[in-house]
């Protein structure tokens, strides 16, 4: 596709102009242009640039829709894989102290509940 290819060389802006001369002319083809540029990750905000571009479809790990896989270092992917590791654990205790908190902040709400309503019908019980 010597389009495409040209597009990718010109970068971000000339996508856009695209989309925006795609919408101008028939908005259907605006929106099939958005479409593909969304689609084949041509729009991504996640750094990169034009290097991120080429490529695109070969199954190279590092994508959008595929994160890296290795650094190439092995003592830098241990390190990672155990820090992530350590997130979750420390997430997923931190899920449960709040659980508990929340369940603590309830029976304490029930359990004063209780308290006004039996000072209420003992009071007016009484007389």
């Amino acid at each position: 596709m010597p389009i495409v290819a040209k597009l990718d060389e010109l970068g971000r802006p000339a996508w856009i102009a695209l989309v925006v001369l795609g919408f101008f002319f028939w908005w259907p083809i605006g929106l099939a242009t958005l479409a593909f540029i969304i689609g084949s990750g041509r729009m991504s905000w996640k750094g990169g640039g034009m290097s991120r571009w080429h490529g695109m479809g070969s199954g190279q790990p590092g994508t959008w829709w595929q994160p890296p896989r290795s650094s190439g270092n092995r003592a830098f992917d241990e390190y990672r894989e155990e820090t992530l590791r350590r997130l979750e654990e420390e997430q997923r205790e931190f899920r449960d102290f709040l659980g508990r908190l929340r369940m603590a902040k309830d029976k304490a709400e029930f359990d004063q509940f209780m308290a006004e309503r039996r000072a209420h019908t003992g009071s007016s019980s009484s007389p």
